[in-house]
């Protein structure tokens, strides 16, 4: 039995998770499921325009792991758009990252390690706050938008 994908660092949320062909209605529609994790590869690698090897360190995967993660987003928006589907962003295994902010100081900074419990400006333990604040892994059951897991 393979061991389970390690969670992979995302630092984007976007605003819209669905896109539907023009001029077809959505039930007759067929759907591609684009994980958040690949559309994080594809936002760093051809929107930031990054090499592989800086793509996978901020993914916090190996640089073979995150061209197959690459690999699967663009065949899966080239099957949307050459076969007229949906793409529907959702799910994935995946930990959102990005600034955190401290609710005593207001200071912002960019998490060092993934169990950051404290502010390294004021030392405060309190609830360490922010859209990019760490939080645990979510498996490809899905995900949602302001969703607070710990």
């Amino acid at each position: 039995m393979p061991r389970p994908p390690k969670c992979r660092r995302v630092a984007f949320i976007p605003g819209i998770t669905y896109f539907q062909p023009a001029g077809i209605p959505l039930e007759q529609v067929e759907e591609v499921v684009l994980a958040l994790e690949e559309l994080e590869a594809i936002r760093l690698k051809d929107l930031e325009g990054l090499e592989q090897e800086d793509c996978a360190a901020r993914m916090h995967v190996s640089r073979p792991t995150f061209a197959r993660i690459l690999n699967a987003a663009r065949a899966k928006v080239a099957e949307a758009l050459v076969s007229g589907k949906a793409i529907k962003v959702e799910g994935g295994c995946y930990q959102l990252v990005g600034r955190i902010c401290c609710p005593q100081c207001g200071r912002r900074w960019e998490p060092e390690e993934d169990s950051l419990e404290f502010c390294p400006h004021c030392g405060n333990r309190g609830s360490i706050r922010g859209a990019g604040a760490p939080r645990r892994c979510r498996r490809r059951h899905g995900w949602q938008e302001g969703e607070d897991t710990s």
